[in-house]
């Protein structure tokens, strides 16, 4: 559960109950692609079947929305095409215009997709009411638009914003690189990848590999910024930093167990798990790279983005001397 996160903001304004929420998704659940539906966006039991569709674990919101997807490889469209080009050649003895041929184009598509093969993904959803975030399980920067403007049509009111921190993360992971001194409650991994800002475009990539060394640093001064750097927060959860604001490769660490037992396993326990450690974790790096920005009123492409919610003081990890009990 959470392997790559993307991490909005909810608007302070906004405010809805659980049962609300489970109507709201009952009016989009998944259903598998139609003969000439591309892909199909919907909601599905967090739990499995038959169960709700917005379940709460220790006040934690967590939903799950399914995509299914028609695979069309541009190879195969682009043969249909030329087919039905040729046939009308052969038919009129001229060649379709460009008009004509994007025609085809979309004759040919609805042609194949009744018989080309589907791919189903799964996306964890958790929505954090007292710390105002909405948190997406993906990599995927337009997967997770695509299910933010579901959420947003499906959410009378709801607006969200991408967090926007003082210090941008290239800048910051640079910082730590060059000094090697991440901060505090941080440490610097074993992978990274640096990229030249100029028409070149180089990458170098360094993978479990000791990052302290004087040719990262030579990098750095030679114009190569960080894309991508692995982090470890508080002994207790590593991931992957990139330049814009995503959480890759969570892996939390056999410390965040320490405490249960064997049996302790399952859907509870594995959301109060993740949930219980990003929560500490997501406000620590905001303040790591200076603390969220302001951020006014703007609509982006897909989601609707609002003001920042309030700031991340308040959601600090607290001075505790006892292990945490995950």
């Amino acid at each position: 559960m959470f392997k790559n996160i993307i991490v909005y903001r909810i608007a302070p304004h906004w405010q809805i109950q659980l049962t609300q929420l489970e109507q709201a998704l009952a009016k989009a659940p998944f259903i598998e692609c139609g003969a000439t539906q591309e892909q199909s966006l919907g909601w599905t039991p967090p739990r499995g079947a038959h169960g709700l569709l917005a379940e709460s674990v220790g006040g934690q919101w967590i939903l799950r929305c399914m995509v299914e997807t028609k695979l069309l490889p541009g190879p195969v469209l682009a043969r249909k095409v030329k087919e039905k080009a040729g046939h009308i050649e052969q038919q009129t003895g001229r060649k379709p215009g460009k008009k004509e041929s994007r025609a085809l184009k979309d004759e040919a598509r609805l042609d194949l997709l009744p018989l080309a093969f589907t791919q189903q993904g799964a996306m964890w959803v958790w929505i954090d009411m007292a710390a105002r975030l909405l948190v997406l399980d993906t990599a995927s920067q337009s997967r997770a638009d695509e299910v933010v403007t579901l959420l947003v049509e499906l959410l009378p009111g709801l607006s969200v914003a991408p967090i926007d921190t003082r210090t941008s993360p290239q800048a910051a992971m640079s910082h730590w690189l060059s000094t090697q001194e991440p901060p505090a409650g941080f440490s610097v991994d074993r992978e990274c990848e640096l990229k030249s800002a100029s028409e070149t475009k180089a990458v170098v990539r360094y993978a479990r590999h000791p990052l302290d060394i004087a040719e990262i640093q030579a990098h750095i001064a030679a114009g190569k910024l960080p894309t991508q750097l692995a982090l470890t927060w508080d002994g207790r959860v590593s991931f992957v930093l990139t330049e814009g604001l995503q959480i890759k490769k969570l892996s939390f660490l056999d410390t965040v167990r320490e405490g249960t037992s064997a049996d302790d396993s399952g859907f509870d326990t594995d959301v109060a798990i993740a949930t219980g450690e990003l929560a500490l974790l997501i406000p620590d790096l905001i303040e790591a790279l200076g603390g969220a920005a302001d951020q006014g009123h703007g609509v982006a492409a897909a989601p609707v983005t609002a003001p920042a919610g309030p700031d991340g003081a308040a959601l600090r990890r607290p001075v505790d001397p006892e292990p945490a009990p995950f």
